[in-house]
């Protein structure tokens, strides 16, 4: 089950992301192009730049290029639309005989059909809804079969170098309306205005099934099928391909009855080679994805399988139906609203609209009440059943209208969202979901699919509302759909895992991680929207805690008044702090960059001065100045500092063109051990323009992309995980669980993720139980560890709350959660390692699963992981040999139980933070005295000892008895209290079963938490 993850890119990124140094998330790093080299043999190639992305009528395009012999240079737009692919819609050639091995650079305006740009109007009345445009360019050599009188297909056949570039489009009614520079008469354009801005409704039922395929000639056809298929409406589909042939085959309904089918032949045979690698379904590169949801997908290379041999989840879980509702109440809140936007934007809705305009009504209109005598065309029964939907848009009192009906729809539902959270920030935040609820879906239907995670996490966790995972499993695939960020999280984490109904899928769970792993740098540097920096901060980690701060926080103020008084390190940390939004502060760039500066420029460490001159490489805040960044950048390399060193590479490369020393210093720098030169080395090599290797060498590149993102550079993560669910390079096998833990570790990084948990770590310090619980459900269910347990921790702190509110078993779900991650913490297996030992609510005891939780608490170095394991073989518990395997102890060594509570109790002392006595080095002398004890009661000595004590007393008797009546004074009764001759007390010496018995010492104590 799936919504469609949407167009996934799976390439490189061209430009560039430099921000200020952070550690591991600082990047500066380069998408490098072929340029001249004087020190290298010259090769030909050829690149270019666009001014503006978008399809523009007139785009200004930058084509640099060098040519080893006289060349002729080629630039060709070529686009697809619904019907057609590959139409040419722009040409431009031009011959270079003269400037050889140079770089050179023309400035190209490309220029586009104006039905293409603009949106209908009197005079463009049928523009066209373009799918993608292709900006290609090519070199031939005059003399191998290039010149200006070939055919453009016959010239690319022998291009020497090439590229391409995609350009966005444009949708026909987001298009702005062209100045055609002609007066129409006044009631022409009196009708037009009339219905310019209004959208057409397609009532749209069904469709065609577009096929494109490439033939073995070289060319791209494309055709439809003859029968439609529905829309809203699930049916199966079967594609063969055999030869030049397609046999297309549909089953509609929900018994999948109904039948259609058709053959289609083509001249020649497909050129079949998507069977070498990898398959995309739902979007590529070039398309983006079906807006639907996907059954099971399966691709069978020499047969088919009966429609009886494959079943849709989403039908046996009664999934479909509730998509079908979910959209059919959408559909009519969207239509409510577009109807009240529209009332609102001809001045219908606005009593205002038709007074005359004075200060007196623009203070009403500001202060006053809204009107709710409001005449629109709505039924009573409209109103009864969208209740919360109505008294949202009347409050709401819209005065501003957006430029188009999407546009309105989203955003009325991003206020009706809001509001809802406003309500659901208050003291008892958690009481007012139940009420919440009808709002957030009415802002999930107009597309803010943040209501719709909301929804998705309440149902699945009965949050304040009843547990009902059919309901959380439908909001999370409508807000994955709409690509929302911690849906789609939501989403790769349950399938990943294979929880909560979810079947176990890693190429599905793959498909939406790196969804928002593509997004994530980006989101980083737009420094834009509710994003924060992912901290890993847990909250039993107290001294951690202690250190948060806001702007009038005495940690934010102590370090305020240290960089004021020149204190480098402190300037840096505030800087930083203020850059990214860090350790409680809000996010502020502008003053992040002022002591950025002052740190630069007063002080001589090295991280400010290169975080400095990144600014004035960029311009983020202040004005660009190239030459002072360059002075900055050369003084921190100076002083040893590796980002600066990779930082004057990217300088080399970015504006001097001088890729043989930007190598030169990329290669220091990765030698220094920084990650974005590895990175920046990889992408030499997998472009073919490493200074004298003038091949692509795409295994040295996976190379230098796994070493940076083993330092945590996150372009170099992404290029991993690609590679290791494509399997398409042999040093990187094919591996799609661990593509899935490379894009869920870029993934868990995005701001968005950060606000959310930054805003439940503010609630828990302020001592907003609510709310804290609230934001921190949220964040965990996305499949973040710390948030995991940092939830699991507030449900132990306060049970009342979890118990009342959550419908999960709060402590034991998100510690289980937590201990199936990488990295997760030793106190969670512990913890886990008790609920497995003792039972929990409806959890039964699992010794054997209670040993495992120890045993990798003890591997990870937890001392108390060692003792409770010790613990249990006290009391009689077996640890089974791949445990102590695990553990690396072995079995032959110690093959008795006093052997191996020897070994844990000596490693669980050693493993111990503690200077002084332990509870480990208690257990382990106590453990040495039992043995020596039981190792005397064991002994023939005991016997000897007895014998010759007792030998001794009768003789020192006999002795004293003797002098007494030798000296015939008569004897005195001894007192017991002071008698010298009572007989001492011995050790008791145990019988024979107890002895035995001490090769198993037995303790009382049970396991510590």
């Amino acid at each position: 089950m799936r919504a469609c993850p949407g167009s996934e890119l799976h390439g490189r990124k061209r430009g560039q992301n430099v921000m200020p140094s952070l550690g591991r998330q600082t990047s500066l790093t380069t998408s490098v192009t072929p340029k001249a080299e004087q020190s290298m043999a010259y090769k030909d190639f050829i690149y270019f730049t666009v001014v503006e992305g978008n399809v523009r009528n007139v785009s200004e395009v930058s084509v640099e290029y060098l040519c080893s012999q006289p060349c002729v240079v080629n630039l060709e737009a070529v686009v697809s639309s619904e019907f057609r692919s590959s139409i040419p819609v722009y040409k431009k050639r031009w011959k270079n005989e003269k400037h050889l091995h140079t770089s050179r650079t023309q400035i190209v305006h490309v220029r586009f059909p104006s039905i293409m740009v603009y949106r209908d109007d009197y005079f463009i009345r049928h523009s066209i809804s373009v799918s993608a445009v292709i900006l290609r360019a090519w070199i031939t050599h005059r003399y191998s079969g290039g010149d200006l009188n070939v055919k453009w297909e016959d010239n690319l056949l022998h291009a020497v170098a090439k590229n391409y570039t995609l350009l966005k489009t444009v949708p026909p009614f987001e298009r702005p309306f062209k100045d055609h520079q002609v007066c129409l008469e006044w009631n022409m354009d009196y009708i037009w205005n009339l219905r310019a801005n209004k959208i057409p409704q397609c009532p749209l039922e069904s469709g065609h099934l577009h096929i494109q395929m490439h033939l073995v000639k070289g060319e791209d056809l494309a055709v439809k099928t003859k029968f439609t298929m529905p829309l809203k409406e699930w049916f199966r589909l079967d594609l063969s391909f055999n030869g030049g042939q397609i046999v297309v085959a549909t089953s509609l309904g929900q018994d999948l009855k109904s039948y259609h089918n058709q053959t289609i032949s083509f001249r020649e045979d497909f050129y079949y080679n998507d069977t070498a690698g990898y398959f995309i379904i739902g979007g590529s590169r070039y398309v983006t994805g079906i807006e639907g949801f996907f059954g099971p997908l399966k691709y069978y290379r020499l047969h088919t399988l009966h429609p009886a041999q494959i079943l849709n989840p989403l039908l046996e879980k009664q999934l479909a139906d509730r998509i079908k509702l979910y959209y059919e109440r959408c559909a009519e809140v969207q239509e409510i609203v577009s109807v009240y936007m529209s009332t609102v934007q001809q001045g219908g809705g606005r009593p205002e609209a038709c007074d005359l305009r004075n200060s007196y009504l623009d203070l009403k209109l500001r202060y006053g009440r809204p009107s709710t005598c409001r005449a629109f065309p709505w039924e009573q029964e409209l109103k009864d059943r969208h209740p919360s939907l109505f008294q949202t848009l009347v409050e709401m009192g819209l005065l501003t209208v957006p430029r188009n009906q999407n546009e309105s729809v989203l955003e009325v539902g991003g206020r009706i969202f809001e509001k809802a959270v406003k309500r659901l920030s208050s003291v008892d935040g958690l009481h007012q979901i139940s009420s919440v609820v009808p709002f957030l879906m009415d802002s999930s239907c107009c597309g803010y699919h943040k209501a719709s995670y909301y929804l998705a996490v309440f149902y699945e966790t009965g949050l304040s509302v009843p547990q009902d995972q059919l309901q959380g499993m439908l909001y999370s695939l409508v807000g994955g759909q709409g690509s929302e960020r911690l849906s789609s999280m939501n989403l790769g984490y349950k399938h990943y895992q294979g929880v909560d109904n979810y079947p176990l899928d890693w190429e599905l769970s793959y498909a939406y991680y790196s969804n928002i792993a593509t997004k994530t740098p980006l989101d980083q540097h737009t420094l834009q929207g509710d994003q924060a920096y992912v901290e890993t901060i847990r909250l039993k980690d107290e001294e951690t805690l202690k250190v948060q701060t806001k702007e009038d926080g005495d940690v934010f103020m102590w370090l305020k008044h240290e960089a004021t008084r020149g204190n480098a390190a402190a300037q840096q940390r505030l800087a930083q702090m203020l850059f990214w939004g860090q350790q409680g502060v809000a996010k502020n760039p502008e003053a992040a960059i002022e002591w950025y500066a002052k740190g630069a420029l007063e002080t001589e460490d090295p991280a400010l001065i290169y975080d400095y001159a990144i600014v004035l490489f960029k311009g983020q805040g202040v004005k660009k100045n190239r030459r002072l960044a360059l002075e900055l950048m050369k003084k921190a390399a100076s002083k040893g500092l590796h980002q600066a060193v990779n930082g004057l590479g990217w300088y080399y490369h970015k504006f001097k063109k001088n890729y043989a020393k930007a190598a030169k210093y990329w290669l220091k720098a990765e030698e220094m051990g920084n990650p974005d030169a590895s990175y920046n080395l990889g992408v030499l090599h997998l472009d073919g323009i490493f200074p004298g290797i003038p091949e692509r060498n795409q295994t040295l590149a996976g190379e230098y992309f796994h070493k940076a993102a083993q330092g945590g550079h996150i372009e170099g993560t992404l290029w991993c995980s690609l590679y290791y669910i494509t399997g398409n390079l042999e040093t990187f096998p094919r591996d799609p669980e661990k593509a899935v833990v490379w894009a869920k570790h870029v993934a868990e990084k995005n701001g968005y993720l950060g606000h959310v948990i930054r805003k439940g770590l503010n609630a828990y310090l302020e001592g907003s139980w609510h709310e804290a619980l609230l934001y921190y459900v949220l964040a965990a269910e996305t499949g973040i560890e710390v948030s995991q347990t940092n939830l699991a921790h507030i449900c132990e702190e306060r049970p009342d709350l979890a118990k009342r509110y959550l419908s999960v078993n709060c402590v034991w779900r998100y510690y289980n959660f937590s201990v199936f991650q990488i990295g997760a913490p030793s106190f969670a297996y512990l913890k886990m390692g008790d609920l497995y030992y003792y039972g929990h609510q409806n959890q039964s005891q699992d010794l054997e699963l209670s040993v495992q939780m120890y045993a990798q608490a003890a591997l990870d170095g937890d001392s108390q992981g060692f003792f409770n394991l010790a613990l249990l073989i006290e009391e009689g518990a077996i640890i089974p040999h791949h445990i102590l395997d695990f553990l690396e102890i072995d079995p032959t060594i110690h093959s008795t139980n006093i052997s191996i509570l020897q070994e844990l109790y000596e490693r669980c002392w050693s493993q111990s933070s503690e200077e002084s006595f332990s509870p480990c080095s208690l257990a382990w002398l106590y453990l040495h005295l039992r043995l020596i004890w039981g190792a005397v009661l064991h002994s023939a000595l005991i016997y000897f000892l007895g014998t010759f004590l007792l030998s001794v007393l009768i003789a020192w008797t006999v002795q004293y008895f003797q002098s007494v009546s030798a000296s015939g004074s008569r004897p005195t009764p001894a007192r017991a209290s002071s008698d010298p001759t009572a007989p001492t007390t011995s050790p008791a010496v145990t019988p024979a079963a107890d002895a035995s018995a001490q090769d198993q010492p037995t303790v009382t104590n049970n396991t510590e938490p």
